[in-house]
Formats: structure tokens, sequence, C-alpha cells
């Protein structure tokens, strides 16, 4: 396998990009100490999506580079071996299944975490040489409805408007985006544009109230799945005002008569209305009354509108109201769709879902079938959409797919109904898991493991929400036998005997034919189409390397692609003219009861990504929040007897999950929150995947991720407790289990429905691992203090003079000292009588205050204080203070 050089042996900066959400963030990262894997990161000033800003997320990459926990070895049911075999055993298997069941029986499951080059091999290989059209990809949770509204609508998967115009517009609606946690630097943009420029309005449309609201004029807090009501409603509002764009109209659409038609048939009588969507009705008015008046409106939307069973609807309802104003495609005016990950665009671009052709050609358009067939060289091309994410998983459950390949995603955690994913592929034939971590949700179920490269590693392309192509680029060496995705991939289809269309030397190659394709019989004579980069077809190896961001579409002879579209119409339909959706509102497929009388919502928190599994390498991103929570309103928890930082359950009729409780009036009443990405690998029943219900958007096969109906309880534990540990353990078998990453400690917080018939022997479990593992060979002491009055347990395992682990069993969460003082005394040197009394006793009955001139302070960024002074008796008898310390529920208070 070819690749390009890494960075020369003296440190300078290597320019790539973020690996995370869809603003496509410029990165330039350093590398200091190769063995070591340390690297530096900086935002690249260049960059035309960041100018050098970078969230949280993306300052701490350099954190979650090194190879903790990195899959290294190609794996056959648990046994490591070498790539031919791993390669053959899979291409054999896969070509068994198809002999024996047909190409159906097969499917690929993709991510907007795979780069374009690896995204296109994937297709290929399944589309035109396998010959079925069953690889989807998770983008199908993020995007998919974004996709199908933009092709109803304009004829073309094409995102019209720029991140330049988050400084010319006058009014910036953000609707179902928390961009200030999910794309915090486009959320700095609006920030820094409004301190410079007041005037510019910010409207924010969610049913809670999130941090985005800090910087709203007006906020919206639309019930939950009414958002096409609203838009139908802002449609009429504009038609009676007088605010169309007639020539526009005219000239450049069609379908509006029967679109307005729809719109004024429902009851948009402001008060009916505003009771309706659970608005104040001056409210409603004032975002109508500015919509209407303000030409440079630019309409920002996200996971809130897509991730929903009208999803597809509610994108159509936003872009109708921009078709009828004509503000679309131009200069701070216009929608644009914040993408979730990474390269979910670079996904489209090269047909990773299952109902599209690469080059944004259609899989049931005859004509598309034949040009990608001919040009591929492939026996034949898929002629039937196949299986979208959600029905895919339910075709394995049931035996119709028997193999299936998994990359770079965690299925049996972000998908609805997740529980039901697991017991799929428990049933499958054949599960193959390509991922660079070891242990995930998804690679404990996997007959085979192809460890690929991670981030830092891998060398490609990926397409931001403004359609910017940009390059991430390799800095740090392969580690251990992990090779990138795109070579997995060509490997297993050369085995397959598809050898010449997958002798690609480098991603350079990829690259190319895949530009090649977007330009092939893309012309006027043939049909034009949106997505075309033939103008960077012809790149050599050192041009790719060297390939600067631009936007699509960039035509052969083209320097650079235009920013914006369809300001002057030119829509990719066979009459040019972009189609008004009559959409009517409707209710979400599931509706509360009187068993499941809340709605859940989830969504994604400032300082972590997906599944975790780079994020939480990273210490410091833990903690903002570090164990998964349920917001709720106050009035609600009062109802169910429900107090702050207790462990609660959420129940639907699909699954279970258990979060800390957190009570908040940004929280609407009669609705819940719960993040996804807390696993089974991290805690024992959190995740959320598995309650939220599998109903799907019939045009766009997205998930209903924001409207599940559950029953919240106290979850009634019997027992609390938590660990501290200087290394990393299993996760404890307790029915609430939260492993915390800390700087150089783990923190568990723990929980048990069944009281323990003893609590020493229950210590004694939690702290096996430590005690026996780790410390093989090394001389261990246990400690124990028990508080009578209290019912608190405390065993503490020392181990060469090194408190190493403690542990605390408790009756309640409020028998239980403050996290802060454990998590000081954790790996201090110091071997005195009075401190080893002082680990166990530590906190006993009494909130302890330091005494005289010293102070231990809790800070994020570590621990500040001197312990030399601490007096040596256990519990009592001491003082201590505090400040910034209480860590219930995962925050610092």
């Amino acid at each position: 396998m070819k690749r390009l050089p890494l960075a020369e042996a003296t440190p300078c900066s290597v320019s790539t990009t973020c690996p995370y959400c869809g603003v496509g963030c410029g990165v330039k990262a350093t590398v200091t100490d190769v063995e070591a894997r340390t690297v530096t990161i900086a935002g690249d000033e260049s960059h035309p999506a960041n100018a050098g800003r970078l969230c949280v997320k993306g300052a701490a990459l350099g954190e979650t580079v090194a190879l903790e926990g990195r899959l290294l070895h190609p794996e056959i049911r648990g046994e490591r071996r070498t790539w031919d075999e791993a390669l053959g055993h899979v291409a054999g298997e896969f070509a068994r299944i198809i002999r024996e069941h047909g190409p159906e029986a097969v499917a690929i499951y993709a991510s907007g975490q795979l780069l374009t080059e690896d995204y296109y091999v994937a297709n290929k290989l399944m589309k035109g040489f396998i010959g079925t059209a069953n690889i989807d990809t998770n983008s199908r949770l993020c995007m998919s409805s974004s996709v199908a509204g933009h092709k109803r609508a304009f004829g073309s998967d094409t995102v019209p408007n720029c991140y330049e115009d988050l400084e010319l517009a006058d009014l910036v609606v953000l609707t179902g985006s928390n961009a200030a946690w999910c794309h915090p630097v486009l959320f700095q943009r609006i920030k820094a544009e409004k301190e410079r420029r007041p005037g510019l309005r910010v409207v924010v449309i969610d049913p809670r109230r999130t941090a985005t609201c800090e910087l709203a004029d007006l906020h919206l807090p639309v019930k939950a799945g009414e958002d096409v009501r609203l838009f139908n409603a802002l449609l009429a509002y504009l038609a009676t005002h007088g605010v169309l764009d007639d020539a526009f109209i005219g000239a450049h659409t069609r379908g509006f008569s029967a679109a307005l038609a729809t719109a004024v048939a429902q009851d948009n009588h402001i008060p009916h209305l505003a009771a309706t969507l659970g608005l104040d009705a001056l409210d409603l008015e004032r975002f109508f009354s500015w919509f209407a008046t303000t030409p440079r409106t630019l309409t920002l939307y996200s996971q809130g509108v897509n991730q929903s069973s009208a999803g597809a609807d509610k994108v159509n309802a936003i872009l109708n109201c921009h078709l009828a104003t004509g503000r679309i495609g131009k200069p701070g005016s216009g929608p644009l769709s914040l993408t979730g990950q990474p390269n979910a665009m670079g996904g489209r671009e090269v047909g990773g879902l299952a109902n599209m052709l690469a080059a944004h050609m259609e899989i049931e358009n005859p004509v598309h079938r034949e040009r990608v067939q001919r040009f591929w060289g492939a026996p034949s091309v898929a002629a039937t959409p196949g299986h979208k994410a959600v029905d895919m998983f339910e075709a394995v459950h049931d035996g119709r797919i028997k193999a299936i390949w998994i990359l770079a995603t965690n299925p049996v955690v972000s998908l609805p109904d997740a529980d039901r994913v697991r017991a799929a592929l428990q049933r499958c034939e054949l599960v193959v898991v390509s991922d660079c971590i070891a242990d995930t949700d998804t690679t404990r179920l996997a007959h085979v493991k192809f460890p690929a490269l991670g981030w830092g590693e891998k060398d490609g392309t990926v397409t931001n929400s403004e359609r910017r192509i940009s390059r991430q680029r390799p800095f740090l060496p392969m580690p251990g036998e992990a090779r990138a995705d795109w070579w997995i991939v060509c490997e297993v289809a050369k085995r397959m005997g598809f050898a010449d269309a997958f002798s690609f030397a480098s991603p350079a190659d990829i690259f190319a034919e895949h530009a090649a394709l977007s330009a092939f019989e893309n012309d006027e004579a043939h049909g034009r189409r949106d997505f075309d980069i033939g103008g960077v077809a012809a790149l050599d190896v050192a041009g790719y390397r060297d390939l600067e961001p631009f936007q699509w579409p960039r035509r052969q002879g083209e320097a650079q692609g235009p920013a914006r579209l369809f300001g002057e119409g030119g829509f990719f339909t066979p009459d040019g003219r972009a189609s008004f959706l009559a959409v009517g509102a409707r209710g979400p497929v599931h509706a509360p009861d009187q068993d499941y009388p809340f709605v859940l919502n989830t969504g994604r928190i400032r300082d972590q990504w997906h599944t975790m599994t780079r994020t939480g390498l990273a210490a410091r991103l833990l903690q903002h929040i570090g164990e998964p929570f349920c917001a709720l309103h106050p009035d609600d928890a009062a109802g169910l007897g429900i107090s702050v930082g207790e462990v609660v359950e959420l129940e639907s009729r699909w699954g279970l999950a258990r979060a800390r409780a957190e009570l908040t009036a940004d929280q609407a009443p009669g609705t819940v929150f719960m993040p996804m990405h807390w696993t089974g690998v991290l805690a024992s029943a959190s995740r959320v995947g598995a309650v939220v219900n599998p109903a799907v958007d019939p045009v766009s096969g997205q998930p209903e991720s924001k409207h599940t109906p559950v029953r919240v309880r106290r979850f009634g534990a019997q027992w609390h407790g938590f660990l501290f540990s200087t290394v990393a353990l299993p996760l404890p078998a307790a029915d609430y289990a939260v492993a915390i990453r800390g700087g150089k400690f783990w923190r568990f917080e723990l929980a048990g429905q069944s009281a323990p018939a003893d609590r020493q022997e229950l210590a004694n479990e939690l702290l096996k691992y430590s005690r026996e593992q780790h410390l093989a060979g090394v001389s261990v002491e246990s400690l124990e203090y028990v508080d009578l009055a209290r019912g608190v347990y405390r065993q503490a395992v020392i181990a060469e003079g090194r408190l190493q682990s403690v542990c605390f069993i408790g009756p309640d969460s409020g028998s239980l000292p403050e996290r802060g003082l454990c998590l000081f005394w954790c790996g201090r040197e110091n071997d005195s009588p009075g401190h080893r009394h002082a680990y166990a006793g530590v906190g006993g009955g009494h909130r302890p205050t330091l005494q005289g001139r010293q102070q231990l302070r809790l800070l994020p960024a570590g621990i500040e204080g001197d312990p030399g002074e601490l007096p040596g008796r256990a519990g009592a008898g001491f003082r201590l203070s505090f400040r910034a310390v209480s860590l219930t529920g995962g925050r610092s208070e």
C-alpha cells in the first residue's frame, strides 16, 4: 500500500481537517514526538471555514491520538490473524453467501467518519460489482431528510448557500439547531458578527431553551413536531402581506399555488396558531414580521428538523418560504443545512446512501445506471434502492441479510431500538467490523475485526456543510497493522475477483477517478448535474497532496467553484424550475399516552462526539458533563418525586435507560432530554438509543430521534457508591455504573437496585481487578472503615505507599462524601500511618475544611494543594474547605 510521506522528523505543521462536525474546520497539527505520538493542535487561520477558530473538542484533538484502546491487528473470532487470512476469509464468505442466497443477502453499513475515497470504493464494490444497493450509512440518521427535501425542491442534493452568509445576513433563523454546542465555530461566527453589528437579529426555534438561545433576540419554544405547521403559517403570512417574489416564482418555480393552498387551509389565526404551537402570540407575530421585512434572511437547520418521521416535509416547508420570497442563493439570504458529520456530504457525493448512485446520479434512472456501469466497467449496476439504515438491520434481524460489514460506526449504540440492533447482529451469520477502536458495543459482536486507521493517520478528503472539499492529511505513522479503509475494501474486492477495478495505489488515484466520474457526460447534451469536480480530475499525487479547500461544483477549466447556487434559478430539474411541495402538518408516528406520557428528545452535548470513542479519551472533555443525564422540568420532577442528581429510569415500548436527573426550566413541561453519547462500554444502562422508537420518515428513511413517548421514574436504588482508581478497570457490574476518565485516574459512579448482603464483599468485588490484575507482584494492603451511624462502608487499596483505589458504598447518594477529597488522595505518595487511616476514613460524616492558610482547590485543569499538613485522624476532626468541588450529576458547581 502506497501513501504520501509524513512530515520530516523536525517538528512542522501539517494542515488537515477536524474529524468532528460538518463545519469542516481547518487544523494545524504539529508532531513534537512521533514515538510518543505527542501532537499540538491549533486552528488553521488560512482555512475559510474557521479562520483559525476551534471548538473545545477540536482543541483537544491532540489528547486523542494515543494508542490506548486501539485495534492494531486483524482478528477472526477473537484470535489474531494475518491480513491475508482475514481478508481471504471475508472475501470467501461474502462470495459464498452471494452464491447461495444472492447479492441482496450482503450489506455494508458505512459512516460519515469515512473519507470520500473510502466511501467511493465501498459504494463501487457494492453497487457496481456485487450488484446490490445494500450500502447505507449513519448519515441516514442525521442528514437524509435534508437530502430528500433538496432533491424534491431543487432536483438535486444541493446546498445553495455558504458560511460567508452568516456575516452578511440581517436575520439569522436557527431552527432545530443547538449550534452553540453542535456547530460551535459557526455559532462563534454569528456571535462575533452580532457583536460587531448589533442590528443583526437572531431567532432560535427549539422546544428546549439551549445554549444557542443566549444569543437570541427571540426564542420560539415550538411544541415538538410542529415545524411544518409553523412554516406553512409563515408562507401564508408572506402571501397575505405581499412579500412574495412573483417574478422569481413565475420564472424559476412550479407548484406554488398548491403549496400555498395547503398552507392557508390550516387555521393560521395568530391566537389559535400560537396556542397550537405552544407559543406566545406576540412572539409568533414578531417572528413572522421580521422574516417578512428582512430580505437578507438566512435559515440554518439541523437535526431538530431532520430527525423526524416528517423530516423531509419540514425541510420542504422551510424551502417553500425561501423560494416564495426569492431568498435563495443570494448573499446573506437562503436556507443552509448544517451537516452532522465531517463527511456526510462527501458520502452523498459518491452515492453512500442506499437510494443513490455515485456522483449524484439516480439509481432508478436507467440512463444514469448505464452511464456509471460503462464508466466503471462493471458487470452490472444495482437497479433498485437497497435497505436504508433502520430497515437494513431489520433485514439482518429476520435473516434476509446474512453478512454485514460495518465501517467506522457503532450502530449498537447510535441506531434507534438499539437492543433489537444488537439482537440482529447476534443472530447474523457474518459480522465484519472495520474500526480503529478495539472495544465498542459493535466490535463485541464482530466475527471479523479489521484494524483501521484513525484521524491523524488517514489520508483523503472530506466535504463540509457549504460544499467545501478539504484534505485530511496524515501526520502520524500507521500503528501496528492498521490500514486505510479504502485499502481494506480494495483488498477484499480483489479477492472476490474484481482486481482490475480496484487496483488503486493511493487515495489520490481514487480521488482522480471520483472526480472524473463527476464530470463524465455531465454537460448540456447529456443533462447537466450539480456535482461536478472535473476541474481537479487531472491532479497528480503532488497536486492532490497540496490541494487547497474548494467548493463544488468546480468544472473543467475552473479555478474555483461558486460560493452560492440558484440565486438566478438554474435548478437541476428537467425544466430548470424548483418545485414547491404541498406539505400538510401531521403528528408523529407515536404519540404520548397514559402509559408513556413524556416526549423524549435526544441529541449531543458540547464536549462529546457520537459514542465517545475519540472524545472519551480526553479527560478535560469530561469536566463539563461526566455522566449521562436526563433533563426534565422541575414541575414534572416534583410530581414524580424526583430530586436533582437522583438516578432515574426512562422507559419506552422499545427499551430502557438510566441517567442522573437534571432539573431545569429550560426543558418544556412534559418533555425530557437525554444525550446520545454513552455506550455499553462506558455505562451499564445508559444507551438512549435502546429507548428511541424505530419510526422513520417515509421519504428519507431518517429515524424519529426527537420524539419518543416515554415514562420516567425514580430508579429506587438500594445502595449508591463511587470508586476512584489510578488504573483503568472493567466497568463494574452494577445496575447503574458509569466510567468517567480523569487526568490520572478513573472515577466510577455506581448504584444498585438490590441491597447488598455484605458491603465488604461488594467492595471486594469492585476492587478485585485493581488488586489482582494491575498490582500483581506488588505489596498491596487494604484499609477499611465502617460508619455505622450513616451506614457507609469504605475500602482503600494501597500499593507501595500509594493510594491506588478507594471505594465508598452507602444507602443513598447523600450519605457519600464529596468526590474531590478522594480524588486528591488518589496516587499520592505518602505512607505515614496517619495518612493510611485518612485514606479509609476520608469524608466520614463531616464536610471537612482545611486548617490555617492552606486551601485545597479543585479546578478543571487539576488539583492544587499540599496534603502535608492534613491531620492523620480518620473521619472527623480535621477541616478542609472546598471551592467548585461538587461533581453530583457530572457537573462542577
